[in-house]
């Protein structure tokens, strides 16, 4: 079974599964990381004020979107028609900084990370930590509300959230998160997080879906990476579609980059699959949500 390529959202909106993430990619190399993605055929980008990187997003994105627009492509050598990529080919993740927490805040960070993406419009706006302890995400994702309400984000979501932080911003939510993004591979598998998900409507995105490298050398992926012919980030990466996640690897090189979008042409048998769960080690790459305030 080939797995298309793109989710829908529970307002309706599309979202590629496969995007390309910017945590720890310096400012500096993030303009021509994203344009060599954009090159490969990526066409999601999950950014956040905190990575200090939006600029360089905006500019790889704004650049291949006018590069387009200037070559009035019309058709090929081929005498096929040629798609010009436009700012709805591409979808752009941000998210609010844990300093930025409450209403009127919110909304300043928002503007200052459009100032800085150069964009007119963000695709999909988290809460990038709950910061539970500080009391104010609730009145964060109201603001959020109120983007959502007048077009400036078309989706709000939110990252790190645990069952108890979710269930407390549902009984005051008026719009359901679209998107809970969380640390997610095969050594923390957050099964209860993603079974609550799926009855609230929320979407799982996994971030550092590789564990931070550290999976890769798992003996069992490798052990199903030579039963495919592909390589370890590639099986885990199959891994998290199959299971209906939405993912966002990081890779510094366009021999990585190239990779890990190659994971469209084949899948995992179903006991395979259902065989990586019993890698689960409960190992967090990354802070417990619970302690980052």
């Amino acid at each position: 079974m080939r797995f298309p390529a793109r989710l829908t959202l529970n307002n309706g909106v599309m979202m590629d599964r496969l995007g390309f993430g910017l945590y720890k990619v310096p400012p500096k190399e993030a303009e021509a990381l994203v344009s060599t993605a954009l090159g490969e055929g990526y066409r999601r980008f999950d950014t956040a004020a905190m990575y200090r990187n939006e600029v360089g997003v905006g500019r790889a994105i704004g650049g291949a979107i006018g590069d387009a627009n200037e070559a009035n492509l019309g058709t090929g050598g081929s005498g096929e028609s040629v798609h010009a990529l436009t700012r709805e080919d591409v979808f752009v993740t941000t998210k609010v900084w844990n300093d930025d927490h409450g209403y009127d805040s919110t909304l300043r960070a928002f503007d200052s990370s459009m100032a800085n993406l150069g964009l007119d419009y963000v695709d999909l706006y988290l809460i990038h930590w709950p910061c539970a302890g500080r009391g104010l995400f609730v009145e964060t994702y109201k603001a959020m509300e109120t983007l959502y309400r007048e077009g400036k984000v078309r989706a709000i979501g939110v990252s790190n959230f645990q069952p108890g932080h979710l269930e407390e911003l549902m009984q005051k939510a008026e719009v359901v998160p679209a998107v809970n993004q969380i640390e997610l591979h095969p050594w923390l598998q957050q099964a209860r997080l993603r079974t609550l998900h799926e009855q609230l409507g929320i979407r799982t995105e996994a971030w550092s879906p590789l564990g931070r490298g550290q999976v890769l050398a798992d003996p069992a992926i490798a052990d199903l990476a030579h039963k495919y012919g592909r390589t370890p980030a590639q099986i885990i990466l199959r891994w998290h579609l199959q299971l209906g996640n939405l993912v966002i690897p990081k890779a510094s090189s366009a021999g990585r980059i190239k990779e890990n979008f190659a994971v469209f042409d084949f899948e995992l048998e179903a006991a395979d699959v259902d065989g990586m769960a019993a890698l689960e080690r409960h190992h967090r790459t990354g802070s417990h949500p619970d302690n980052v305030n």
